[in-house]
């Protein structure tokens, strides 16, 4: 999973791809750095959804724009819509049921 360092770039991913999910983390975040590894594996199984981490220590303004209040935070757009979020706790099971349908979804369209 790539990393973003600035809100531009992260809009510009966003916008760009089909399907795309967005990592926030930070850097006192155990679950976080728990968690990613985990994230990582299930996005093998969807070689069409691509991803990025963002530190949000490093882009401060991200978690804004996105309202993120709470790390780690998972979100899921499409072409620059949010699709899915889920932050905090984030259950990979759902994660995975979301993927699943959003990604088959796209694939049909």
């Amino acid at each position: 999973m790539n990393s973003l360092h600035s809100l531009e770039s992260i809009q510009s991913f966003i916008n760009r791809e089909r399907l795309s999910l967005v990592y926030i983390s930070q850097p006192n975040c155990s679950v976080c750095h728990s968690l990613k590894p985990q994230v990582e594996e299930l996005l093998e199984e969807y070689p069409g959804i691509s991803s990025v981490h963002v530190d949000a220590s490093e882009v401060p303004e991200a978690a804004g724009q996105f309202s993120v209040f709470s790390v780690p935070a998972v979100l899921v757009f499409s072409e620059g819509k949010e699709l899915f979020r889920k932050a905090r706790f984030v259950p990979l099971g759902e994660l995975n049921q979301q993927l699943v349908k959003y990604n088959h979804f796209i694939n049909e369209v």
